[in-house]
């Protein structure tokens, strides 16, 4: 199955999958909500698009969406925007994010569509290194059984029991963030956070641009100094 990937538009916000439209997991700071025996939940659509407007608005594009292309529907989506846009951020035992680097939030992807998920982080990338930021930081997360959230302690007054809004779908494996070229730059057993430096200008824009065409060029040079170059079709 063939998809096609493009930056999230203003327009498009009501043709996401609907956990992404409506988690709030990242997007809404959590000191002052009730806990659950309010009948609290970490889903609203009408914030989530708020948040999304705003920092479109504000900042530019803040997420990739990838679509299947025989049918439409959205089947997998990246977000990504500066920490201090996402109040999040601050509450793992990792934070605080570089203040030179944009955070990636979360990579999410439908069963079945193998490959995407990296297609959406190079696409990311693209973008980035194109706005010349100098690096982008995700929040991993090592699956547990049952994804008990007891580790994602809260650093601030008011902040309601993580057991109650941790949203482990919306969280990036780690082994995917390794896999994908992160380094860890502060390590934990359950939420460790990953670096990927893009200061490298027109080599790491040229790369993505290479991969997203289902290509990837890699040249060597033989014995005999002669350039030779090996494309493997993806």
């Amino acid at each position: 199955m063939s998809v096609s990937i493009s930056p999230l538009r203003l327009d498009g916000f009501e043709s996401l999958p609907t956990h992404v439209r409506q988690c709030i997991f990242w997007e809404v700071d959590p000191v002052g909500i009730p806990g659950p025996d309010s009948g609290y939940v970490i889903d609203s659509e009408f914030d989530k698009e708020a948040w999304v407007s705003m920092v479109m608005l504000d900042w530019g594009k803040c997420a990739q969406v990838a679509v299947e292309s025989t049918t439409g529907r959205a089947v997998g989506t990246a977000f990504y925007a500066p920490p201090g846009r996402v109040p999040r951020a601050a509450l793992f035992p990792t934070s605080p994010v570089s203040a030179d680097a944009v955070l990636l939030t979360s990579v999410r992807v439908d069963a079945g569509f193998e490959g995407t998920a990296e297609s959406l982080v190079s696409a990311v990338v693209a973008d980035l290194v194109e706005r010349g930021v100098r690096a982008v930081e995700s929040f991993g997360i090592v699956r547990s059984s049952g994804d008990e959230p007891d580790d994602l302690a809260p650093t601030k007054p008011g902040v309601p029991d993580p057991s109650s809004t941790l949203c482990p779908g919306c969280m990036t494996d780690a082994h995917f963030l390794t896999d994908a070229g992160f380094e860890l730059v502060a390590p934990h057993h359950r939420f460790p956070r990953f670096r990927l430096e893009l200061d490298e200008g027109l080599g790491w824009k040229s790369a993505v641009e290479s991969a997203l065409a289902g290509l990837v060029v890699m040249a060597t040079i033989d014995a005999t100094g002669r350039e030779r170059t090996v494309v493997p079709v993806g």
